[in-house]
């Protein structure tokens, strides 16, 4: 960078920070069209431009740091903005409007500081030996994932909103995982005094310890542990491998402090409505500015104050701030929790009505005025499906109904719903970008007709997601009050949902296409959307062979050949391994057959093997070998249970309360072959450090010294979600039992391809609901449950194995109808260094194979 830059015909605009507060004011220039008013430079300290803090712990279950970035890389690449990475300011020079760094200076017309806050770390002695671990950025969390090597056990001091995410990261990397906190409960500045208990509750059913009142005196090597600390009682220790500091965060006010500019007595520099300091020439947002001395730790605050600067700087209409929402909803270690508004109560006169289930450690508290007029706030723990409603009655100041409790009771018991209609232009739907119904409603008075035209028009849904549900009622609501009817049919062939259609074919018993199109549809042959809609459905209830001639047609190309077809033409094929537990000899077996078809293999997530590079026509020889060896299809190709992972239980390991692999072994040949909505996977723990990842999974299940806890509706993928505790301390009949009501009331109702997490974040009632209807059988459903899903285990047959048996369906598998072997033209070409015999050949063109399956 130059120390005399050359002059520009614009006005330059600085800005200090790239996080996100930082680029989403660059996002909000950009739109206003800044780069027509000023030159802009960026200043970032991190190696890589700005990503997403909220979810951090994710980079530690596998997600890669360029995946987090925000928005586009080519944001930065636009003429007139200029992106400087690794370049922390040094100084602010107010006198001549410079910023030093450490390769020079730039000058300034105008100067936006978002440096953000930095991680507090208590004046604890011994902590510098401890090595003073922080969860702020991708590269702190680089460095727990170090020091986690050949650790057992990890301390976060700390349990507000970062402690619990940064004990979650520890609980990931498989450490046991405790918690230190200061305060008599977790997150004292959302929760009450039953809140934090309920949270406590959940947090420790999960398998991590907490510590509350305690304060650190020092901390010295350990006995048992590397260090030992020393609490501030008497004779009270924790020794740990490892301790993360995450008592809060403060301002990073430390340039603003150097350069004079008014700072507040507890840190942050002082800002005014504009977001002005006490130089006209500079802004502060975020994390490091104080408005009325109050400092904002949430990214929706910082947003807001984005959006006020940059309007102001682009002569755009500009919204005062004038202080911010704190509400909030978050899952911690996959627990729901929720703040809204006066949380606390701390209104004169203020009421609260109060729902506590310590059975199932739920809590729910409703603040209300004195004159029971207005609902002032919320606390939430277990079910944040009542956060949308409620925050709208605080945010819009919506007269509750006339008895107020019935806000926060079970659906069961008559919780009313807040339409759409009830909602004011004004209304907020999406904090993050500010998007009010009113918003929403001129989109679709502009064209937008679907919900991916409202997100893209107006960024609602986008930031952290946690709208989109109030944002589809908006959205279908304002349809139908502009006379467009909202469709819900499945296609152009069938007026009916998923959910609908499934409960056709159960009550008359249908058990094929074309009479389910001749007595509820239209036309005469379906379509790609449909098709397999129904053979899913006609799966699921009644379980034949996929191959059988009425069923092939309906099948998408995976299912149609039983395996996954690849980016070349070729297919993997995956034999079902249960719990990951394999003999010797079926080890050796696999590696024959590879070794013989020249396949690539790899290791899966799943505790199985996938083999790649199959031709079509070598698909019947590869699993005549591998079934003549024991085993079968692991259906990999369906949206069926894939898998059940495990680690080694009891049997081995000496954490183990439980037998793991027996019990995942149990489960997966009950439930192999179970067609669903969308593909299906489980995981068995032997105990509470989790190494089968069971917390992640549609069905999860850890062993308990009482016997197995029951985690429902979590999974990877685009969309992370933890599972959530549904029933502690099952014996193993009864595990089973809940398993299949669960499953078969998800397979009943969900929509078409749509998870378990989706579906659980669907219904109205939440997780409360599920209960009543799988545990308490509130619905009187729980025996028919039951039944269906025993007729589909007993009707279980390893598809590979029946069309094994059949020379008809054996015709399927030609590259061409007149001749048994590969295509002689088509060149192979290796990948990962896995070769061909002589005289081999690999398709590399799928339409060929299409139509020879024709």
């Amino acid at each position: 960078m130059n120390t005399t830059p050359p002059a520009s015909p614009l006005p330059t605009l600085v800005v200090i920070g790239n996080g996100m507060v930082g680029h989403y004011f660059v996002e909000q220039l950009l739109e206003l069209g800044a780069l027509d008013r000023y030159e802009i430079h960026v200043f970032g300290e991190e190696p890589r431009r700005a990503y997403d803090r909220v979810h951090l712990s994710e980079y530690l279950s596998g997600r890669d740091a360029e995946s987090m970035a925000l928005g586009e890389a080519g944001v930065y690449q636009r003429p007139g903005l200029t992106l400087h990475l690794k370049t922390p300011v040094r100084q602010i020079d107010r006198k001549n409007r410079l910023v030093i760094t450490d390769e020079g200076s730039q000058a300034y017309d105008r100067l936006v500081i978002a440096t953000g806050s930095f991680p507090f770390v208590p004046p604890v002695e011994g902590a510098e030996g401890a090595s003073k671990l922080v969860y702020r950025t991708l590269e702190d969390l680089d460095l727990i994932r170090e020091a986690t090597r050949g650790a057992r056990r990890g301390v976060v001091v700390g349990g507000g909103l970062l402690g619990l995410e940064a004990a979650n990261a520890l609980k990931l990397l498989g450490l046991e995982a405790h918690v230190v906190e200061f305060a008599p409960r977790l997150m004292p500045a959302q929760l009450d005094e039953e809140g934090g208990a309920a949270l406590k509750a959940r947090i420790e059913a999960l398998g991590v310890h907490v510590h509350l009142s305690r304060s650190t005196l020092n901390i010295r090597n350990g006995a048992y542990y590397r260090y030992r600390m020393n609490f501030a009682a008497e004779g009270e220790w924790l020794e740990t491998d490892l301790i993360v500091f995450s008592a809060g965060i403060r301002p990073r006010d430390g340039i603003t402090r150097t350069a004079g500019l008014k700072q507040f007595e507890r840190g942050g520099v002082a800002i005014d409505d504009h977001c002005r300091t006490s130089d006209e020439h500079i802004y502060a947002i975020g994390e490091c500015a104080a408005w009325n001395g109050q400092v904002f730790g949430l990214v929706a605050p910082g947003y807001q104050m984005a959006r006020t600067v940059a309007a102001e700087l682009c002569g755009a209409p500009a919204q005062l701030f004038q202080g911010a929402d704190m509400s909030t909803k978050l899952k911690l270690l996959g627990v729901d929790v929720g703040s809204i508004g006066d949380a606390h109560g701390r209104t004169p006169g203020a009421r609260s009505y109060r729902f506590i289930d310590e059975a199932g450690a739920s809590y729910r508290r409703l603040v209300v005025s004195e004159d029971g007029k207005r609902v002032l706030g919320a606390v939430l723990v277990g079910d944040n499906s009542y956060y949308d409603t409620l925050l709208q009655y605080v945010q819009n100041g919506i007269a509750p109904p006339a008895d107020p409790a019935s806000l926060i009771l079970p659906v069961s018991e008559g919780r009313p719903a807040l339409g759409a209609d009830a909602l004011p232009a004004a209304a907020t739907i999406c904090s993050c970008h500010n998007v009010s119904k009113g918003a929403i409603c001129e989109a679709i008075d502009g064209g937008c007709t679907d919900l991916a035209g409202i997100k893209a028009c107006t960024k609602a849904s986008t930031g952290c997601g946690g709208c989109s549900a109030l944002l589809k009622q908006v959205f279908e609501h304002e349809l139908a009050a502009r006379g467009v009817t909202v469709d819900k049919s499945l296609c152009e062939h069938f007026g009916y949902t998923r959910q609908e259609l499934y409960g056709i074919v159960r009550v008359e018993g249908i058990e094929d296409f074309e009479t389910l199109l001749a007595r509820h549809g239209r036309g005469q042959v379906g379509c790609d959307i449909c098709k397999p809609t129904v053979a899913s459905i006609l799966a699921s209830c009644w379980n034949r062979p996929i191959q059988d001639p009425s069923l092939v047609p309906l099948q998408d190309t995976n299912d149609t050949f039983m395996a996954n077809m690849q980016k070349n033409g070729t297919y993997s094929v995956v034999p079902r391994i249960p719990g990951g537990e394999i003999t010797p000899e079926g080890l050796i077996a696999i590696g024959n057959v590879a070794k013989k078809y020249q396949l690539y293999t790899k290791i899966t997530g799943g505790q199985r093997i996938d083999l790649f590079g199959a031709q079509l026509h070598e698909l019947p020889d590869i699993w005549a070998e591998l079934i003549a060896a024991g085993f079968e299809t692991g259906h990999a190709y369906g949206k069926s249970t894939r898998t059940v992972k495990s680690c080694v239980g009891s049997t081995w390991c000496r954490y183990g309360v439980q037998d793991s692999v027996q019990m995942a072994l149990h489960l997966e040949n009950r439930y192999k072959g179970l067609r669903s909505p969308h593909k299906l996977k489980f995981a068995v723990s032997g105990c509470t450090r989790e190494c089968a990842e069971a917390q992640s999974k549609d069905i999860g299940v850890i062993a308990t010294d009482k016997g197995w806890n029951l985690y429902v509706c979590g999974n990877g993928g685009m969309r992370p979600r933890h599972a959530e505790l549904f029933a502690t301390d099952l014996d193993d009949a009864t595990l089973v039992r809940y398993i299949d009501r669960f499953l078969m009331l998800y397979i009943r109702t969900a929509d078409k391809l749509q998870r378990t997490s989706v579906w659980r974040e669907s219904l109205e009632g939440g997780l409360d609901y599920l209960k009543a209807v799988v545990i308490d059988d509130s619905l009187g459903l729980a025996e028919q449950l039951e039944a269906q899903m025993q007729a589909v285990v007993d009707r279980y047959e390893c598809e590979w194995a029946n069309a094994l048996k059949d020379p008809e369906k054996l015709k399927r598998f030609r590259t061409f109808v007149n001749a048994r072997g590969g295509d002689p033209d088509i060149r192979f070409v290796p990948e990962r260094g896995q070769k061909k015999p002589a005289g081999m050949s690999i398709a590399t063109i799928p339409v060929r194979v299409e139509e020879a399956a024709l």
